[in-house]
C-alpha cells in the first residue's frame, strides 16, 4: 500500500464516529444508539489498560509511533503491529482497539490480508476505520495512467509497459468499455449484439452471419462475449477467439461455454471485444500486452486533466481464517472506500460445464455448475473462514468482480450501511460450501445497503445479493437497484434432500427493488432455485420495472421467479408492478403461503410499511429518492 495524497494530520474540526465503546475493563458495555464524539486522542497511542488507537496516514511513515501528528503509513504496518505486540491477545485485550485512518488516498499494489493471527479477543473487536467519515480514507486497487500522446483519430495512447495485465479501465470514476463490435450504445444493457447461426450443439465453434466479421480485423487476443444456450438468457461467457475462419464465417474459442451456441433452431446473442480494430468510439479503449500501449478515446476534454485508472489487483481486503476450526473473528471495517479493482482476466465461464467438472470427488457433484471457478472465487473485499466480522459504512464501487465475496464458511458476518455499486459481478455474493459438507455458511446479515448498477463486465447472473447453498441469511432495508438479471437471489442444486441443502430459512425483508432482469431472461427481480423445498420469508418489500432489453429472445422476466425446486416460502405485504411477464411465477402457487401480496386480488396497500423500506434514516451515503 503505497500513499498518494491526504489532509494533513492534527487539522480536522469534526470527527466522525460510529463504533462499539467499551468503557471499562471489566467488559462491561456501554450501548449506545447512534453516532458521538470521541474525545481527542493525544499524541501517543493510549496505554495500559484504555483502549488502544494507532493512526494511519497516506503522508505517514512507518517508522514512526502511529499517533495522530506522527500517524503510519499503511494498514499492513498497523496490522502487523498490534499482531507483534500481542495488542489482540486475550491476555492484553480489554477493549475495542481503533486504527484511524486519515482521509486521502491509499494505493493498495497487493491484497492486504488478514488472518486468525489479526482476529480479536474476549467479545472485543480490531476496527479499522476511516477517521474523518465515510469514504474519505481511499483504498485504491490501481494507478493512475499518465504520458498520454494523441494516436490517430479521436484515440490517444499511453505507454504501460508490457508487464501490465488488467482487463477493466476507470475513466472519472467511471468505467470505460473495451474497444468492441457492435458498439455499444445502450446504457443498460450490453446491447446491441450480434447473433451466432449453427453449428448446432457446439461449444467452441460460432458461426456468425456473413458481413458480421471484417476479414481484415486483427482479432488475436480478442474475445467473444456471448449468452450462450441460444435463447436461454441466463449466463454470460467471455470466451478468447482460438482462431477465425473468414471462408466458413467460423470463429473457434478457447474454451468450451457454459451451454451450446447454437441449439433448437436459435443463435446466441454475443459481441467481440479486446482489439484495437474495434475501437471505433468515444469511451473505448484497448490494451496491447504486446507492445505495452494503451489506446483510449476519450470521451471530451483534455485527456491530461481526466482520471485514468488502470487496476493493479482483483482483491484490496482479504480476510482468511486458518480453517473453520481456527477462523478470522471480530475484526470490522468502517467507512472506507474501496475501489478500482480487476476483473477475472480474458476468460471467464461460470462454473463447470459437466457435473463433476472439477474432478474433486463430491457426493453432489452437480454443485461443480453451481459454483464459481477456482480463479474466479475473490471480491474487492473476500472473506473466507470468518465469524463475526463487519463491514460497515463502505463505499465499494467500481470495482473488478464482485464487490464483496463470502466463499465457503463464513458465520455471524454483517455487511451494512454500506453503498455497493458499478461492479463487474455482483454486489455480494455468498457461496456456501458443497452440499452435504456442513451447514457453514448461514446466519450472516446483510442490512441498510444501497446496492445499484452490477453485473456491469458479466451480466449472466448478475445479483445484487446471491446466497448459494447458505442458511438463515437477512437481506434488509435496503435499495437494490439496475442488474441485468437479479436483485436477490437464493439458490442450491437439484437431486439434494433437504439434510444435505442448505438453502433454506433465508429471510428478506424491508427491500425497495426496481430496474432488474434489464437483459435476461427466464428470471426474477427476487428468484429461487433447487432449495430441496424447504422454507424461506419475503416480506415489506415493493418491486418495480422489471424489463429487459429488446433484444432479448427469452421467456421475459417476472417480478418474483420461484424455479425448480423451490417451495415453503412465505410472502407478506409484497408489492410488484410493472414485471414484463407476470408478476409471481412458480409452476404451482399451492405451496406457498400468501399474506396481502398484489398479484392475489387481496391487497391492502396500507398494509405496507412504505416509510420504513430501503436504507434507513442516517444512511452515509445519498440514494436516489425515486
Amino acid at each position: 500500500m503505497t500513499a498518494e495524497s491526504g489532509s494533513a494530520p492534527g487539522r480536522r474540526a469534526k470527527r466522525w464516529r460510529r463504533w462499539r465503546v467499551r468503557l471499562t475493563v471489566t467488559g462491561a458495555v456501554a450501548a449506545l444508539a447512534g453516532a458521538f464524539a470521541v474525545p481527542a486522542a493525544s499524541d501517543a497511542a493510549v496505554q495500559g489498560q484504555a483502549c488502544e488507537q494507532f493512526f494511519v496516514s497516506p503522508s505517514g511513515h512507518d517508522s514512526g509511533p502511529g499517533t495522530l501528528n506522527h500517524p503510519w503509513q499503511t494498514i499492513q504496518y498497523a496490522r502487523d503491529y498490534i499482531r507483534s505486540h500481542g495488542l489482540n491477545s486475550p491476555q492484553q485485550m480489554h477493549c475495542d482497539i481503533a486504527v484511524n485512518l486519515l482521509s486521502g488516498t491509499y494505493r493498495v499494489s497487493a491484497a492486504i490480508d488478514f488472518t486468525s493471527a489479526d482476529s480479536g479477543a474476549n467479545g472485543y473487536q480490531v476496527i479499522y476505520r476511516s477517521y474523518d467519515g465515510p469514504g474519505q480514507a481511499k483504498l485504491l486497487g490501481s494507478q493512475r495512467v499518465t504520458g498520454w500522446q494523441h494516436y490517430q483519430g479521436g484515440i490517444d495512447r499511453a505507454y504501460v509497459g508490457t508487464s501490465a495485465d488488467f482487463s477493466t479501465l476507470y475513466v472519472n470514476g467511471q468505467r470505460a468499455t473495451v474497444a468492441r463490435t457492435p458498439t455499444r450504445t445502450a446504457t443498460t444493457s450490453g446491447a446491441p449484439y450480434l447473433t451466432s447461426t449453427g453449428v448446432n450443439g457446439s461449444y467452441t465453434q460460432l458461426t456468425y452471419a456473413p458481413g458480421d466479421v471484417n476479414p481484415d480485423w486483427n482479432l488475436t487476443g480478442a474475445q467473444v462475449v456471448v449468452w450462450s444456450g441460444g435463447t436461454w438468457s441466463w449466463f454470460t461467457d467471455t470466451d478468447p477467439i482460438s482462431s477465425v475462419d473468414t471462408s466458413t464465417d467460423t470463429i473457434t474459442l478457447a474454451q468450451q461455454t457454459r451451454y451450446p451456441l447454437y441449439q433448437s433452431g436459435h443463435g446466441s446473442r454475443y459481441y467481440i471485444q479486446n482489439s484495437l480494430s474495434l475501437l471505433s468510439a468515444p469511451g473505448e479503449y484497448y490494451l496491447d500486452q504486446g507492445t505495452g500501449w494503451l489506446y483510449y478515446w476519450p470521451k471530451g476534454g483534455d485527456i491530461g486533466r481526466q482520471d485514468i485508472e488502470a487496476p493493479t489487483v482483483k482483491t484490496v481486503l482479504n480476510v482468511a481464517g486458518d480453517s473453520q476450526s481456527d477462523m478470522a473473528r471480530d475484526i470490522t471495517f468502517d467507512g472506507l472506500g474501496v475501489k478500482y479493482t480487476d476483473f477475472v482476466g480474458s476468460w471467464y465461464r461460470f462454473g463447470w460445464v459437466t457435473a463433476g467438472g472439477s474432478g474433486q470427488p463430491e457426493e453432489y457433484p452437480a454443485y461443480d455448475r453451481q459454483i464459481e471457478l477456482p480463479q474466479n472465487r475473490f471480491g474487492a473485499i473476500t472473506l473466507t473462514n470468518t465469524t463475526d466480522v463487519t463491514l460497515t459504512g463502505l463505499d465499494v464501487s467500481e470495482v473488478g468482480w464482485h464487490a464483496i465475496y463470502l466463499l465457503f464458511a463464513n458465520d455471524h458476518d454483517t455487511v451494512s450501511r454500506s453503498a455497493i455499486g458499478d461492479t463487474g459481478g455482483d454486489g455480494i455474493r455468498v457461496e456456501g460450501p458443497y452440499p452435504g459438507t456442513g451447514d457453514v455458511s448461514d446466519n450472516n446479515t446483510f442490512t441498510d445497503n444501497y446496492i445499484h448498477n452490477v453485473g456491469e463486465v458479466e451480466e449472466g447472473n448478475a445479483a445484487g445479493v446471491i446466497l448459494m447453498d447458505s442458511s438463515d441469511n437477512v437481506v434488509s432495508h435496503s435499495v437494490i437497484e439496475d442488474s441485468p438479471r437479479y436483485a436477490v437471489a437464493w439458490e442450491s442444486v437439484g437431486g439434494v434432500p433437504a439434510a444435505d441443502d442448505y438453502a433454506y430459512g433465508n429471510q428478506l425483508s424491508y427491500l425497495k427493488i426496481a430496474n432488474m432482469g434489464l437483459d435476461s431472461g427466464d428470471t426474477g427481480a427476487i428468484y429461487a432455485y433447487e432449495t430441496a423445498n424447504q422454507p424461506s420469508s419475503v416480506s415489506q418489500v415493493t418491486i418495480t420495472n422489471v424489463n429487459a432489453d429488446p433484444s432479448m429472445p427469452d421467456v421475459p422476466p417476472s417480478g418474483i421467479n420461484m424455479d425448480f425446486g423451490t417451495c415453503g416460502v412465505q410472502f407478506s405485504d409484497v408489492q410488484v408492478t410493472n414485471a414484463e411477464d407476470v408478476p409471481f411465477n412458480a409452476g404451482t402457487d399451492s405451496c406457498y403461503t400468501f399474506s396481502n401480496v398484489n398479484w392475489t386480488g387481496t391487497f391492502d396497500p396500507s398494509q405496507l410499511q412504505y416509510a420504513r423500506i430501503g436504507v434507513e434514516p442516517g444512511f452515509p451515503y445519498p440514494v436516489p429518492t425515486s
